[in-house]
């Protein structure tokens, strides 16, 4: 059996400036900036990336950004790449589903974004996950499976074992309802590792983390990290309010 440390991200989303986020940081910073497990990754808004990059140095918390866009250079008015953030971040969030739905993320720019990170040193926190609609159709394995194939589109074996994995599924984000434990584990075991396995062999498989998202809080954490195919989670609300995802943090260790 593989060990994979667990993980926990916090999604900030567009909230905190930088004055605010760097007081988030140094919260959070203070009850556990110095824990060995599981990992802990921020990912503040463009703009406050900064000012809690600061608060975050010589700690054992990781900063990654939200979005980048698949091109190094260009005419592309309001996007950042990865080489502009590479400086600063470690990992960035690609493919969350707010993004696929209010702005029109395909899984081919998915797949771009991913590439785009990987040449840059970043760690891809890949997300995948259905809709209600989908959901309720049965499609469930259909739409994620299709999702992790064309992200890892063009990544290969050693760069794969660097990537994090994220099954969000969309009715559960900021609804307040949860998957199961039982029935996220199963769609990260079959659909994203099973997938992952398929394109790169059960050793890459195995070492690949892939967390749950989806109105995770400190009360339902442990239900999911004691799953044996779930290494953590992408914490969305919870994570800007620091006792909250603190407890998180020390509930999934």
């Amino acid at each position: 059996m593989i060990h994979r440390t667990p993980v926990i991200v916090g999604n900030w989303k567009m909230y905190k400036s930088p004055a605010e986020g760097a007081a988030l940081a140094h919260e959070i910073v203070a009850a556990v900036g110095t824990s060995a497990t599981p990992d802990v990754v921020v990912c503040p808004p463009f703009v406050t990336l900064p000012s809690v990059s600061d608060a975050l140095l010589g700690t054992t918390i990781a900063l990654g950004a939200q979005d980048i866009h698949w091109e190094e250079t260009g005419a592309y008015t309001g996007e950042v790449s990865a080489p502009m953030l590479a400086g600063w971040c470690t990992h960035v969030i690609i493919g969350h589903s707010e993004r696929r739905q209010y702005f029109g993320e395909s899984d081919q720019n998915v797949k771009r974004k991913v590439t785009g990170a990987l040449e840059y040193g970043l760690v891809p926190i890949i997300c995948v996950g259905e809709n209600l609609a989908e959901n309720e159709a049965g499609r469930t394995a259909e739409v994620v499976e299709r999702q992790v194939r064309a992200a890892y589109g063009d990544v290969t074996s050693e760069q794969a074992v660097t990537t994090i994995m994220a099954y969000e599924p969309v009715w559960a984000i900021g609804t307040g309802k949860a998957a199961s434990g039982a029935g996220a584990n199963a769609v990260c075991g079959i659909n994203v590792r099973g997938v992952l396995t398929d394109l790169f062999g059960e050793n890459v498989a195995q070492r690949v983390r892939v967390l749950y998202g989806g109105s995770v809080n400190p009360e339902n954490i442990s239900v999911f990290v004691n799953q044996p195919d779930i290494d953590g989670a992408l914490v969305g609300g919870a994570s800007i309010i620091a006792n909250d995802f603190v407890l998180i943090v020390e509930n999934a260790s």
